[in-house]
């Protein structure tokens, strides 16, 4: 039943954001914007189904999509080889975003690039629980905000904290509305942020509860603290904050 209320949850966000994100985009505050929630959907309701009847107590919790991983495949730090052969997922086809940028295509779950960020996270998890069905019963990966941003001719990759105006504060405050939702639902008793502005999301959207809010660095490749040691002081830093 949790894992049908999540979907439910993931449908009315997916709707409320899309028309979000007409707004900034008739507002200039992006040019181009990607909700994978809308032409991802059958792969990320297949993910929530199968992450959201794990019964875990702790949100990872992510910033928004990657253009290489949930900007991909739906799916919150995917990665080819990881929903591949971690999660099992497979032959389930995409489509393409509303308004498509050129420099931005959609390919799915055949995208030819790893997303580096998510290779790292998925594997420490898999290193400590094991196969997906272990994971999922210690933790449960959502983004705070499911939409990926891009700016200018190249499709730079922006992230909301980066943009300003009316709607992207409608849209985080939407955000922060699901993942309030989400907590209660499942009965969260700890939400990690995956880098700082995700901590910062969570502890305004979560301010006056109980649940813990903690956070550990961010594992893209573009972090200083991600690379140091050759990654490993940001395995063990993610690792003593894991249940």
């Amino acid at each position: 039943m949790t894992a049908e209320g999540l979907v439910k949850l993931a449908a009315s966000l997916r709707d409320d954001a899309e028309e979000l994100a007409m707004r900034i985009e008739s507002e200039e505050s992006a040019d181009c914007i990607y909700n994978p929630l809308i032409y991802a959907w059958d792969i990320h309701e297949h993910y929530i189904n199968l992450a959201g009847s794990g019964g875990a107590k702790t949100i990872l919790l992510g910033m928004n999509p990657g253009p290489h991983g949930m900007g991909q495949m739906g799916i919150p730090f995917a990665a080819t080889s990881v929903v591949r052969d971690l999660l099992g997922i497979s032959g389930i086809e995409v489509g393409v975003p509303r308004r498509e940028h050129p420099k931005r295509p959609i390919n799915g779950l055949e995208h030819p690039k790893e997303e580096v960020s998510g290779t790292r996270l998925w594997g420490v998890l898999e290193q400590r629980y094991g196969d997906a069905e272990q994971i999922f019963k210690n933790v449960f990966l959502i983004n705070h905000c499911p939409l990926m941003i891009f700016s200018g001719p190249r499709g730079t990759n922006v992230t909301p904290n980066n943009i300003r105006g009316p709607s992207v504060l409608r849209l985080l405050e939407r955000c922060d509305l699901h993942l309030r939702e989400a907590v209660s639902l499942m009965g969260v008793e700890k939400v990690i942020g995956v880098g700082k502005y995700a901590e910062a999301r969570a502890k305004i959207a979560l301010e006056g509860t109980e649940v813990a809010i903690l956070s550990c660095w961010h594992p893209s490749p573009a972090s200083p603290l991600a690379n140091r040691n050759g990654g490993a002081d940001w395995r063990e830093n993610i690792t003593s904050i894991l249940p």
